[in-house]
C-alpha cells in the first residue's frame, strides 16, 4: 500500500537528506534544517550516530577540556549555515531529536573525524561509560 506508515523503533529513512547546520549543541549533537519535502524544512536535532562524546558538564576537568575540543572540531567542521547530508535517519531515545550519520558537503564523516582524533568513542545506545578515571 502506497502511503502506509510504519511505526517504532525500525522506522529509518535512508537519505541522503540535504540539510543545512544551524548550530552545534555539543560534540555529537547538531542542530540542522533538513529539507524534508519540495520547498519544506524541518529543524530538529540531530545526535550523531556511532558515537559518544565528553560532556561538558562533568565534575572533571579531563572531560570538559575534551568536550571542548570535540565541540569545537565539529563547529570547525561544521559551520552555520554550511551543507550537510544525514543518512540513516532514525529515532533517537530522547523526544525531539533524530539519530544520523552526518557529513559534509565535502563527504567526510563527522563520527570518523572524531573517532580518528580520540575525540570521541565507539557508542551503540546503550548505557554511557564515564570518561573521567
Amino acid at each position: 500500500m502506497i502511503g502506509a506508515a510504519t511505526t517504532g523503533a525500525a522506522e529509518r529513512l535512508r537519505g541522503p537528506i540535504e540539510a543545512e547546520v544551524v548550530r552545534i549543541l555539543d560534540g555529537d549533537t547538531v542542530e540542522v534544517r533538513a529539507r524534508i519535502w519540495l520547498g519544506q524544512t524541518i529543524t530538529t536535532l540531530v545526535r550523531i550516530d556511532g558515537i559518544d562524546t565528553p560532556e561538558r558538564r562533568s565534575r572533571c576537568a579531563a572531560e570538559k577540556d575534551a568536550a571542548d575540543r570535540a565541540r569545537t572540531l565539529v563547529a570547525e567542521m561544521l559551520p552555520a549555515g554550511a551543507a550537510v547530508r544525514l543518512h540513516g535517519v532514525k529515532t533517537g531515545k530522547y523526544a525531539g531529536r533524530v539519530v544520523a550519520a552526518v557529513e559534509t558537503a565535502a563527504g567526510v564523516d563527522v563520527a570518523t573525524a572524531l573517532l580518528d582524533r580520540a575525540l570521541a568513542r565507539p557508542y551503540d545506545g546503550r548505557t554511557r561509560a564515564g570518561w573521567c578515571d
